[in-house]
């Protein structure tokens, strides 16, 4: 058998110096060679594994590119291949091919050709590569399916409502208990953002929201439906003797070490209660601005708004735009030790360290207004506020940020400009909306081309006409991208999402267009004038950079 060293030479994955270099480092630290190179930054993961297979005479894969074969999938149950980071992935001459990172595992191959009743041959993969494929192809949708068809044998509807409503007295392994846990992990699994539980008149429907588009993933039989959302309540600690009028609540839930946030909402429609599923990722909470695909021109000018000590910045779009996401980044931009950061929010969706968060509750007479008027008492350098719904939330937010506060906030209108308008349109007087506000944010989410399948082509004349890209008729086209399909991104395309921006600035004549009370459109004319990107040139620019594609901009801007 080779040594590791002579296959990386002779790969020229390395030079002679660095494995010099590596064993004497290997000697001092007293860890493997192919280790130490991975430490030492001079070989990566995937090619260490790659020459260990070569060492043992094992083929190499790479589960990103390989055409996963569904009937190898379906040999193995997925609660072996979770267990033991393997991945059954073809059937070759009779035999199962099975993806592992430690083909050294003699257990693993033992139980797979048990419960599969072939032969195995292990190929190996990266450990991080088996656990992406295994995320993407072994899913609980099937075992979703087993758990409702035994739930609906051993429980009419009525004994389904009592079970749950055993609330913590219910086996961890009763069907329906295992049936909403299942249902929660593969939507995290999926990155989706909400998971819909929709009663219909014959079954029960289960949809997730994945990269802003819905999709279904599962249909139950009608009689579990009580069970289901009785024991989704008792989890969100959610009266669940009220069926009549919509409620709130909250969950949290541990996956892969990381503790998830579930906001929950009911709403009473003619089939039963519809639940909603808002999956709230706690690292969301701490992006950098930098990371929400600002251009560098609206970044530039969405800095020097909030690095002032006062005024208000709002923050528009339509729910599930990535408002909370923009302001809480920025939150993380300003806050520091020597700054009373304080938020009133509806709900608190995500927890974060060092700043004083405060839950609107209207029941005990909490609202905005009240809450804003307290905290203006408590001595707040920055005050973030969910969102501006009415006049007296409005009015006391634009004198806070008249007397020396920094106001952050979000509103429902369409476009930045807009926002001027709909703060006339509140009651609040135009020359104080001129002089309080200092900066619009709106924005949408758009999809993301996916980078492993995006495919480059040359648009034609009548498409970039069609969709008024801004191109000059008799300069050259542009290479652009389209979706592709992958097993990587599930056969969509398009994997995650990124924003669009329309970032105004308030300046001396949009001020005087607010006490004109001039509408939207001629608003916009001047802001365009001054430098303003609009959200659909915004997009057209992140076209051209190949990062989504013209339907995806025509999808989500007007």
């Amino acid at each position: 058998m080779k040594q590791l060293g002579e296959i990386l030479l002779e790969e020229g994955l390395v030079t002679e110096a660095q494995l010099l270099s590596a064993l004497d480092e290997q000697m001092t630290a007293g860890s493997s060679l192919g280790r130490t190179l991975v430490e030492l930054g001079m070989l990566t993961e995937g090619q260490l594994v790659q020459a260990l297979a070569a060492q043992v005479g094992m083929p190499f894969v790479d589960l990103d590119e390989y055409p996963v074969d569904r009937a190898a999938l379906a040999m193995v149950p997925g609660g072996i291949c979770r267990r033991y980071t393997v991945l059954p992935v073809a059937i070759e001459n009779g035999v199962l091919v099975l993806a592992t990172a430690d083909p050294g595992n003699v257990l693993a191959v033992d139980d797979v050709r048990s419960v599969s009743g072939m032969q195995v041959q292990p190929v190996v993969a990266t450990y991080d590569n088996v656990l992406r494929a295994i995320d993407r192809f072994v899913r609980a949708d099937d075992e979703m399916e087993d758990l409702s068809n035994a739930f609906e044998e051993s429980q009419a509807e009525a004994e389904a409502a009592d079970l749950a409503r055993m609330g913590d007295f219910v086996e961890d392994d009763a069907p329906i208990v295992r049936y909403v846990n299942l249902l929660v992990t593969q939507a995290i699994t999926d990155r989706a953002s909400d998971i819909h539980i929709e009663p219909t008149e014959h079954d029960l429907r289960v949809r997730y929201r994945i990269d802003g588009v819905l999709h279904e993933t599962q249909r139950s039989p009608k009689n579990i439906t009580g069970g289901v959302i009785s024991r989704v309540k008792i989890m969100s600690d959610i009266d669940i003797a009220e069926k009549r009028k919509p409620q709130d609540g909250r969950m949290s839930v541990m996956h892969n070490g990381r503790k998830i946030d579930l906001r929950v909402a009911t709403l009473p429609t003619v089939w039963g209660e519809k639940i909603v599923m808002r999956i709230l990722d706690n690292s969301t909470a701490s992006l950098d601005l930098r990371d929400l695909s600002f251009l560098d021109e609206n970044y530039a000018t969405y800095k020097e708004s909030y690095s002032k000590p006062y005024g208000m910045i709002l923050v528009t779009g339509p729910t599930g735009s990535g408002k909370s996401t923009t302001l809480y980044a920025t939150l993380n931009a300003v806050s520091k030790p020597d700054i009373n950061v304080i938020t009133v929010e509806d709900p608190v969706e995500y927890r974060l360290a060092g700043i004083n968060q405060v839950q609107v509750n209207p029941k005990a007479g909490l609202t905005f207004a009240a809450a804003l008027r307290s905290i203006l008492r408590s001595d707040p350098d920055v005050v973030l506020l969910g969102e501006i719904r009415d006049h007296e939330t409005a009015q006391i937010a634009v004198e806070a940020a008249l007397t020396g506060h920094l106001v952050l906030s979000t509103l429902h209108t369409n476009d930045a400009p807009s926002a001027v308008t709909r703060l006339t349109e509140m009651g609040i007087e135009p020359f104080l909306v001129g002089s309080a506000l200092d900066c619009v944010v709106a924005q949408r989410l758009a999809r993301r081309l996916c980078p492993k399948c995006k495919v480059p082509y040359q648009p034609s004349v009548d498409e970039m006409i069609a969709a008024r890209f801004p191109w000059v008729d008799g300069e050259p086209i542009p290479e652009l991208f389209r979706p592709g399909g992958c097993t990587a991104c599930s056969k969509t395309g398009y994997k995650g999402r990124l924003a669009l921006h329309e970032v105004m600035r308030v300046t001396e004549e949009i001020e005087r267009h607010a006490v004109a009370h001039s509408s939207s459109a001629e608003i916009a004319a001047t802001a365009v004038k001054q430098g303003m990107i609009s959200l659909r040139n915004d997009g057209w620019q992140k076209v051209a950079m190949g990062q989504t594609s013209i339907e995806e901009i025509l999808r989500v801007v007007a």
